[in-house]
This record gives C-alpha cells, structure tokens and sequence, in this order.
C-alpha cells in the first residue's frame, strides 16, 4: 500500500474527515487530498506533520497491521463528541469513529451574537435540525426565518443558507447533514 492509500485508510479508520485532520495537523484540506490522492509525494517533514494531527508516530503510520478488525464504537460518551468549531458557535460531531460515517450529526450551540459567518454557506446534499433551547435565525436562499424552541427544518445545502442568534439566550440546535464532510 502507497503513502496516499495508508493515509486515507488510516484517516477513515480514525474517523476523521480530510477537514478535521488538516485543521488538527495545521495544514490545508488540499494538502491532505493531494497526498490521499498521490498527487504529491509528502516530505518526511510534512508527513510527521500531517501524522501529528492524528495522532500517530511514523513507526505506527508504516507497520503492517491497520487493526481494522476492532469493533465498530456504538456509544459514544460526552467526553468523546469530537468538537470541530470553528469560532464562537461550538459543535460536537456524534460517531467520528465510525468507519463509514455518511451523516454528519452534530449538536450546536450558538451563543448570543454567533452566527455561521457572513458568507452563505453553500454546498452538496441536505440538511435538518431541531432547536431545542433558544431562538435562531435561519437564512435559506433570500428568506429568513425565526426558530422557536421545537421548531425544526430541512433543506438542500446547495441552497445559499447561514445560521445566527441574533437574540440574548444561547441557542442549542441538534442537526444533520449528508453527505458527513466534517
């Protein structure tokens, strides 16, 4: 097996996406994709690097045994959410581990003030959610809409969309989206 195939082997068996470990190793999504996809040939200085944000030695990254035979994580504790925030919103993605993960299943909380950003967001596949404390203010395409605590939504990501609390109470909002890309 290549240096790209390992990596990816070993990034999906971690359960993280080429995101979370760009942003955990400090180096951009395209690096990690470019070595994923044998583009380049990383340095042993920037495959360290990129192994850093797994954790994982060099020793590890190069022995024979990936150790796919353990069990697939079923539970997963508190402790164990994997928080991929991304400034003043927190969100914590549910099942990282999970070696085929398709959704992206996330629990959000949006303090006063915190929104997504002032670019939409725009990207494939779908997503849902249900506000379960607070207010939040939903954008999707040119309409904007207000959620009430139980208030829930679904739409196509392709669709301009941001979120923002704009109110004075934190916001908690438990979503889903596909394809999982966090």
């Amino acid at each position: 097996m290549d240096v790209g195939e390992r990596l990816q082997a070993i990034r999906k068996l971690k359960g993280l996406s080429q995101r979370e470990l760009a942003k955990r190793a400090g180096v951009t999504n395209s690096t990690i994709s470019m070595i994923e996809k044998n583009s380049v040939s990383p340095s042993i200085s920037s495959l360290r690097k990129v192994l850093g944000g797994i954790p994982m030695s060099m020793v590890e990254f190069f022995s024979e045994e990936l150790q796919a035979e353990r069990p697939t994580q079923v539970v997963y504790k508190a402790d164990e959410l994997i928080d991929i925030s991304d400034g003043a919103v927190t969100m914590k993605l549910v099942g990282k581990a999970h070696p085929s993960r398709a959704i992206a299943f996330l629990s959000e909380v949006y303090p006063p003030g915190a929104d997504t950003g002032m670019e939409m967001l725009m990207h494939e596949g779908e997503e849902t959610g249900i506000l379960v404390e607070g207010r939040l203010e939903l954008v999707v395409g040119q309409d904007t809409y207000v959620l009430e605590e139980g208030d829930s939504y679904y739409f196509e990501s392709s669709k301009p969309h941001r979120f923002r609390n704009p109110f004075d109470r934190p916001a908690r909002l438990i979503s889903a989206a596909t394809p999982a890309n966090f």
